[in-house]
């Protein structure tokens, strides 16, 4: 039985609006210092992350979901890893964006998974802000402003902090302002349609590709916001926080300081330290935990301990 958790190396991603956070906030090697995405748990084609410890050391997570599906639980040979873990430097403003649901993706952009997504605020500057949502209130009037670049008129800013929870669903106009750190939990899924892009050039002085077609065709109108769920449970030194409950994702934020003891009631869990440092103990072995590092608690194991003063970003399907 494989008993221990499954460590991953992130894979990288350069954007013209990333930076340097990912190496300062979480020692990262970064490629760059415009590197914008660290893809931490990914079996996603286009960056899969590479597992660092025990006997699958060096293959990928596409390998090993594939290659070794008694580690997931109950899934078939045909279906595809279902979340991808992010953590975003926003060094500058992200595009404005939206992502398809499901059943656009698969009838017009010939992907298997839309894109739903969720945020959590790991680190930000004073008054960062982000664009959630518009206030059109009927797909004319989103194509009459959009077509007329009314972006003051159309787009809602949000300010955020250190600690805020965003759920982004599909269809949702949205952007990462500048400044902003993120942990992204999401469909495993890289479609993005972007509106608009502050007319930015890249090092060879072509503007990026929008997607304003695309874009009208799959943006919710109006936009509605999200209610959230944040369920607090405190079992002894573990205060978890539920912070969403949705059918791709259901996301945690677990504050540990001592010791806690859980069955592992999942096929498996996804767990990203955001803070602090421990050790998690599985069957006598214990693995020690630091910020920065993201494993998965494959299905083979029955329980588990975490000692240690950390934070944990924790997801499952």
């Amino acid at each position: 039985m494989y008993s221990e958790p499954v460590f991953l190396e992130p894979a990288f991603q350069e954007r013209i609006w990333g930076g340097t956070k990912l190496q300062k906030l979480y020692g990262y090697n970064i490629p760059s210092e415009s590197t914008g995405e660290a893809w931490v748990i990914s079996a996603h084609q286009k960056g899969p992350s590479i597992v660092m410890n025990g006997l699958l050391k060096g293959k990928s997570l596409l390998e090993v979901w594939k290659e070794h599906s008694y580690l997931f639980g109950n899934i078939t040979e045909s279906e595809t890893f279902p979340l991808l873990t992010k953590i975003l430097d926003a060094n500058d403003d992200l595009s404005v964006q939206v992502h398809p649901d499901d059943l656009y993706a698969r009838e017009v952009a010939e992907e298997k998974f839309g894109k739903t997504e969720c945020w959590y605020i790991l680190d930000c500057d004073e008054n960062a802000e982000i664009i959630f949502g518009h206030y059109a209130q009927n797909e004319q009037e989103f194509k009459e402003m959009v077509t007329n670049g009314d972006w003051t008129g159309l787009l809602q800013r949000l300010r955020v902090k250190k600690g805020d929870f965003v759920y982004v669903p599909s269809g949702t106009l949205h952007a990462i302002g500048k400044g902003i750190v993120i942990l992204e939990t999401q469909q495993s899924s890289d479609i993005t349609y972007r509106v608009y892009d502050y007319g930015r050039t890249d090092a060879a002085g072509n503007c990026r590709e929008l997607h304003i077609e695309q874009a009208l065709a799959v943006t919710s109108c109006p936009h509605k916001d999200t209610a959230k769920t944040d369920v607090k449970d405190i079992n002894g030194d573990l205060e978890s926080t539920q912070l969403i409950v949705d059918k791709y994702f259901t996301v945690y934020h677990w504050k540990l300081d001592g010791k806690t003891t859980t069955p592992l009631k999942k096929d498996f869990l996804l767990m990203s330290v955001i803070e602090g440092d421990g050790v998690i103990m599985i069957d006598g072995k214990g693995s020690l935990l630091k910020k920065g590092d993201n494993f998965i608690l494959p299905a083979t194991i029955e329980e588990y301990g975490i000692e240690g003063n950390l934070e944990i970003i924790v997801s499952h399907t």
